[in-house]
């Protein structure tokens, strides 16, 4: 395993975007999109005309459409139905074993494996566990680095429950490492990302056991 670190204070100062297409241009259409796959095969060295790769530019697209769905949708989701009436909890919310798909940013290949996500709940509340799980598979769902994933997640917590401290494990294992360059099998990659009074090296090491069981 190699274990990452994302830069202290680095997602603190950049705005979460309610929507990834917000700083995108405007999109090609549906026909130019399966054009483009199109070229891809051709430049490939195959025939896109033959029967087995006649129908693969609309699969493509269409698989694309799921692939980054997070682009039409909004992270605000997390600010609704959060629960004021808590009786009193101030201590650590974790929720472990998110399972995600993503694709990164370089190269287009996916990557995939689990969020385990760590909370000190502030003065909004705390949020049901459907809205957590909402988040990761809405920010999975757009091309990233696993360690921009890891900071966004954060970072998305951070702004909308407004916690004491927030802490975000991502575990990932990633298909480039299996069919580019080293092409090594298992092994995986873990990105960490704390705020607040996750800084705390005594909270750290009461999340990281838990998440461990």
């Amino acid at each position: 395993m190699v274990e990452l670190s994302t830069a202290s204070g680095l997602w603190k100062d950049i705005a979460v975007p309610e929507r990834a297409s917000e700083h995108a241009v405007k999109p090609p259409s549906r026909a130019e999109a399966e054009a483009a796959v199109r070229t891809l095969l051709l430049w490939a060295g195959d025939d896109p005309d033959r029967e087995g790769l006649r129908d693969t530019p609309a699969r493509v697209v269409k698989a694309y459409e799921e692939f980054f769905s997070g682009y039409r949708s909004h992270v605000r989701d997390l600010a609704t139905h959060i629960f004021t009436e808590v009786h009193g909890y101030n201590d650590l919310v974790l929720v472990r074993d998110l399972v995600f798909a993503s694709h990164q940013a370089d190269n287009l290949l996916p990557f995939r494996g689990k969020v385990h996500i760590g909370y000190y709940p502030g003065a909004a509340g705390v949020v049901g566990l459907p809205k957590i799980e909402r988040l990761v598979d809405v920010l999975a769902r757009r091309l990233h680095t696993q360690e921009s994933f890891t900071g966004l997640i954060a970072a998305t917590i951070d702004k909308y429950l407004q916690p004491e401290g927030c802490a975000v494990m991502v575990e990932a294992s990633h298909l480039y490492a299996q069919v580019l360059g080293a092409k090594r099998e298992g092994g995986g990659t873990i990105t960490t990302q704390y705020t607040g009074i996750f800084k705390e090296a005594a909270r750290q090491m009461r999340f990281f056991s838990l998440v461990r069981g």
